[in-house]
């Protein structure tokens, strides 16, 4: 990925999580998104930085708005234009054909994406380079399993170890790994798509045999058992469960195989997301905000009509909700021209609750569903 004659140190981005095309209780967010990948550009170049390394849910769903494609895309060729190579995988959100598609012709301007996963870890380094580039894409059992058909792979991690124990790493390089995984005792919250029952955690000793490993996966940033087993986290808060988490871009610096350093920049938000609380009378007299938030109202007797009258205060008002010492509510609040998406899990819930007298199915139920939907998925993008 990078010149193999520089020296190191090399320095990288780690991102994760763009989500790019995703909206917030209804509203889009490109306006911010494009302002966070411009901070991004902006610290690529007075930092001087070698590389990104992109670690996967580049958009919010597998077809992604042709306004997020196209924002993706003057991100890599600013990149470019500044002579900075990119590494990318596919997470969960992301269609792999669709995230690889070009990949060939994209390689020689230092974009590189993995072809089609072929059960083994894509290196995109040059091999006399000392440090060495891995991809994995977002991987499942069932994806890993066709390619070794007589070794166990019924859960993530062993689909995990597959992959590594066949691909060849020499472990005298520094080698770096782009991994798109939920790692045991990851924080988590309510943007992420997780197995239920926790079918896809993966022990982090899995990457042992690399000296930097840059997740995504999980929005929080975070170190997983050591330092340089992190999770770059989504850049901005894509949920109300994340209001108290502190986005930050991650810069990587490798000075040698056992001596990597990492540093967090904060995010500057366009636009926040948070909580306000109290009665009436006190929110109706707050200034006018363009933030993402949530309303309580603390009155005891609410006012009946008090959404509609604080969306002059609150314009972007994604939750509504009345919490007092009788009640506590709190509704998703859409725009009339928008609709919200449900998962596909979400509605066989609702249809197995409906076609069984309200009784809701069994984690094991809902986690063969979940296995089931994201190998139809897997299909429907191949």
């Amino acid at each position: 990925m990078a010149n193999a004659t520089k020296k190191l140190p090399r320095r990288y981005l780690h991102l994760a999580d763009l989500h790019l095309g995703k909206r917030l209780g209804g509203f889009p967010l490109l306006e911010e998104q494009e302002d966070v990948l411009e901070q991004a550009i902006a610290l690529v170049q007075a930092r001087a930085l070698d590389g990104v390394l992109i670690a996967g849910d580049i958009y919010d769903r597998p077809s992604p708005p042709v306004e997020a494609m196209a924002l993706f895309d003057r991100f890599l060729t600013q990149l470019h234009r500044l002579g900075v190579p990119a590494a990318l995988i596919s997470g969960n959100h992301d269609a792999p054909g669709r995230i690889s598609y070009f990949s060939d012709l994209l390689a020689p301007s230092g974009i590189r994406v993995p072809g089609e996963f072929a059960g083994v870890l894509e290196c995109v380094s040059s091999p006399d380079d000392p440090v060495q580039i891995w991809l994995l894409p977002f991987v499942t059992p069932g994806r890993v399993r066709r390619f070794y058909p007589e070794t166990p792979v019924t859960t993530y991690e062993e689909a995990v170890r597959a992959v590594l124990a066949h691909s060849p790493i020499d472990k005298e390089r520094i080698n770096l790994l782009l991994a798109h995984q939920f790692i045991t005792g990851g924080a988590t919250c309510d943007s992420e798509e997780l197995a239920v029952g926790g079918l896809d955690q993966v022990d982090a000793a899995v990457f042992a045999d690399f000296d930097y490993v840059a997740l995504g996966h999980l929005h929080q940033p975070q170190r997983c058992t050591r330092d340089t087993v992190r999770y770059a986290g989504s850049p901005l808060k894509y949920s109300l469960s994340e209001e108290n988490q502190r986005k930050s871009f991650t810069l990587v610096t490798v000075h040698a195989k056992d001596d990597i350093t990492v540093e967090e920049v904060p995010v500057r938000f366009l636009r926040d997301v948070y909580t306000v609380k109290g009665p009436f009378a006190e929110l109706r007299e707050a200034p006018l905000t363009e933030d993402y938030v949530r309303v309580l109202l603390t009155d005891e007797e609410a006012q009946p009509d008090a959404r509609m009258l604080l969306r002059s205060n609150f314009p972007r008002m994604v939750r509504f909700g009345v919490e007092n010492s009788r009640v506590r509510t709190d509704l998703i609040v859409v725009p009339e021209e928008a609709e919200p998406e449900r998962s596909p899990l979400a509605m066989f819930e609702d249809f197995f609750i409906h076609q069984n007298n309200g009784t809701p199915p069994t984690e094991e139920q809902l986690a063969l569903a979940q296995e089931i939907f994201r190998e139809l998925e897997e299909e429907a993008r191949a």
